[in-house]
């Protein structure tokens, strides 16, 4: 069943720690898997949450091309877009180590934008900050870099791993000023279901702790022992809904 933009403007309303943790009530991973690593900063902590479906390419910069312009690919990765169920995120592992030069800027950006791109992810670095700030497009990178070198795109719709993630064509990705994560497709709709009553059981304790007042550890754990009844209630509504 296709993922609607109704569940894809859902899931952008949780920040991305939030999607990770409603992901483990599941249990379909390991817990320590599934998301980018230190390695992926977020370029724009300010924004919103990132989510969209992957177009992936390789990336270098570190020699000319063996043909072809340095923004030669861009054009192809273009048509992918319209095949992705939604939103693309671009998502580059640039397979110089380390990273030569910038994997993008504001060409990259306002061109991906325009055809609805909703971010882009590299393992590589970036330039024109200020400029795809300004843009207001999301950017996750490994480093920053001035210039862009013999940049040229290598394959493009290939796994790619970037942030010790595998990334497929067509994942389903969220990230915000945290980091990013994978979002099993399957479990979509579900986590857009319960995400607000999550979040209202984690109320539970913060409510507490945020007020003014005396506080008591006897009341802390209280608080405690209703949010784990909440969330076992929540996994078993969970595993319900596969």
């Amino acid at each position: 069943m296709p993922i609607t933009q109704p569940t894809l403007d859902k899931l952008a309303t949780f920040d991305t720690p939030t999607i990770c943790n409603i992901i483990e009530l599941f249990d379909v991973r390991p817990r320590n898997v599934g998301y980018m690593d230190h390695r992926i900063k977020c370029g724009f902590a300010e924004m919103p949450p990132m989510v969209g479906f992957a177009s992936t390419a390789s990336f270098r910069s570190d020699a000319p091309p063996a043909g072809g312009d340095a923004y030669g690919g861009i054009a192809e990765q273009l048509d992918t877009f319209a095949a992705l169920p939604g939103p693309a995120i671009v998502v580059f592992e640039d397979l110089d180590d380390p990273p030569v030069a910038a994997t993008f800027g504001e060409v990259m950006c306002s061109s991906y934008q325009a055809f609805g791109s909703a971010g882009l992810i590299t393992s590589g670095g970036g330039r024109d900050l200020e400029q795809v700030r300004a843009l207001g497009y999301p950017v996750f990178t490994g480093a920053t870099i001035c210039a862009h070198a013999y940049c040229h795109i290598l394959h493009i719709g290939l796994p790619v791993r970037v942030g010790g993630l595998m990334v497929n064509q067509g994942d389903l990705l969220h990230g915000d000023a945290n980091g990013v994560t994978n979002i099993p497709i399957d479990l979509a709709e579900a986590i857009a279901e319960i995400g607000d009553d999550f979040v209202a059981s984690e109320n539970v304790v913060l409510d507490y702790v945020k007020a003014d007042g005396p506080k008591s550890v006897a009341e802390y754990r209280a608080r405690r022992e209703e949010f784990s009844a909440v969330v076992a209630k929540l996994k078993q509504r969970a595993v319900d809904l596969l």
